[in-house]
């Protein structure tokens, strides 16, 4: 039987749903979180959906198998090429991450919106979909930034090197005159104060992590799960390669947590 006590799980093939769990726990204190960085198989980007799935499948799996009541997909790829796929498997309740073109396309103020993302979610039929239904006369321009994933699985978030190469990516994006960056993968909410070094003055970037966590606390209200106030929740933090290295990242990019955080390897 699910118990309110219960953690609510978390997965990303890397560190970048960190910012997912953060915005979680800064917005509901109560619930205990367990997440999980699929970092041997990182990145998800750039797979075939067949091995999305696969990896997606079995990372929900480890959760579940942890009694986790909810499992949020912190990861743009795999929510847009396995989320379906999940919810047929599982009983639990799923909550998925997806680029924020609707927000995005709402704000611009003249329709031409900039999407951050990897390859692979760009060629998604989600993705095709959310411009089809949200984006109706709105520009929309997709820029690959394959490099900047890489630095924050490393914890390099606020360098001259994240600087050079965020002014390179953005470049074609200011050039075109977009006036809205939609943020389509997790780690990039960790780049925020260096897109906006780089970005021209009144640009917005829109970045789904709060979205993300009050859609969360929503399906566990409405399914009679949410923690009541006053309960103390914890943090646990697995990888599925070095438990060092995990440590010494999650403590760069998220300290207030990771330094009274379990950390530890998938068993």
């Amino acid at each position: 039987m699910v118990e309110k006590s219960n953690p609510i799980g978390i997965f990303d093939s890397g560190v970048g749903g960190l910012s997912i769990a953060a915005a979680v726990h800064r917005l509901f204190p109560a619930e205990s979180l367990l997440y999980f960085a699929d970092r041997a198989n990182f990145p998800y980007g750039g797979r075939s959906e067949e091995q999305v799935r696969h990896l997606a499948r079995a990372a929900a799996q480890f959760l579940i198998g942890q009694d986790a009541k909810l499992v949020v997909v912190a990861c743009n790829t795999a929510s847009s090429v396995a989320l379906p796929f999940l919810r047929s498997r599982f009983s639990v309740p799923f909550v998925g991450v997806v680029p924020g073109v609707k927000p995005g396309s709402a704000v611009s103020r003249a329709a031409h919106v900039g999407v951050l993302a990897t390859a692979t979610t760009f060629q998604t039929r989600v993705f095709s979909e959310l411009t089809e239904q949200f984006a109706e006369g709105v520009e929309i321009r997709c820029q690959v930034c394959p490099d900047l994933v890489a630095l924050v699985e490393a914890g390099e978030v606020d360098s001259p090197r994240v600087d050079a190469l965020i002014a390179r990516d953005l470049a074609p994006l200011v050039e075109a005159g977009v006036d809205t960056l939609v943020l389509g993968c997790t780690h990039y909410s960790f780049l925020v104060r260096a897109l906006k070094r780089a970005a021209p003055l009144g640009v917005t970037i829109i970045d789904t992590a709060v979205p993300v966590a009050r859609q969360v606390g929503r399906v566990l209200e409405e399914r009679g799960l949410l923690n009541p106030p006053g309960c103390q929740g914890s943090v646990r933090l697995c990888a599925s390669d070095s438990e060092e290295e995990f440590r010494r990242v999650a403590e760069k990019l998220w300290p207030q947590a990771a330094a009274s955080a379990a950390i530890g390897l998938r068993r």
